[in-house]
């Protein structure tokens, strides 16, 4: 099931349109002004989202190159081209011009969603059963979904590009640097292992292979185990994986 942001402060079009997507099978979030958009898409990531533009406090205009990695259609009574192809140009995916047709608006929201699925389709990096999404920041092992921060997300992110070929620690920081601007040389080895050790509980595998007096490298040929998923708190589950002391 699809979710999709409405942030129009006019309540009666919020409802129709929030009316209209759930009898298409649509999960609706709804947000009011261009702060409260904001704060609501730090908690959630929606599929799509419908933009207004005159919003209280921030205006669509501002929200909008703000919003990355969704597709934003835009919902504005401004019908001027230039209005438009500006905002085209800026970051929204479409526009449409106040008042619609529920036809045209679903047939577009139905395009922007089929094309949105082929960019994560084709984005997809993948190890084995190691699954990094790019577009949508979500990473899973044998279809378990694997919680990274930023900076283990990026790490991964950089040695999956560059399967089998080893990465020195300055080259792994400076490539992260505009993700991580915060990651260090020496916190650099604990973000390594904590990552290394989430992917293994996760899969039982060590995908990630230190390189002595280099750095670090993606195992894509790390053997798999078929233990459960995740550990069981004051259980035995078994030997940790083999080389799981490298890194640390």
């Amino acid at each position: 099931m699809k979710t999709i942001a409405v942030i129009d402060d006019d309540v009666h079009i919020g409802d129709i349109l929030t009316e209209i997507l759930r009898q298409e099978g649509y999960t609706v979030l709804r947000a009011y002004s261009g702060t409260e958009a904001l704060y609501l898409l730090s908690q959630n990531r929606p599929d799509l989202i419908l933009l207004d533009l005159m919003l209280p406090g921030l205006s669509g205009e501002e929200v909008l190159p703000q919003i990355k990695n969704i597709p934003v259609i835009v919902l504005s009574a401004k019908a001027d081209v230039q209005d438009k192809v500006s905002l085209l140009l800026n970051g929204a995916a479409d526009y449409i011009t106040k008042p619609f047709h529920r036809e045209e608006l679903l047939a577009r929201i139905t395009v922007q969603l089929r094309k949105s699925e082929k960019t994560k389709d084709a984005s997809l990096l993948t190890a084995g059963s190691l699954i990094l999404n790019p577009v949508s920041l979500e990473a899973a092992v044998k279809d378990c979904p694997v919680r990274l921060t930023r900076t283990e997300f990026a790490i991964l992110k950089l040695l999956m590009n560059n399967p089998g070929r080893a990465i020195s620690k300055s080259v792994l920081l400076d490539r992260i640097s505009l993700d991580t601007p915060d990651c260090t040389e020496r916190s650099l080895k604990q973000h390594v292992s904590n990552l290394r050790k989430k992917l293994q509980e996760a899969g039982g595998a060590d995908y990630i292979e230190t390189v002595w007096g280099i750095g670090f490298r993606l195992n894509a040929g790390a053997r798999e185990t078929d233990a459960a998923p995740k550990q069981i708190p004051g259980k035995e589950t078994g030997k940790p994986g083999t080389g799981s002391s490298r890194g640390k």
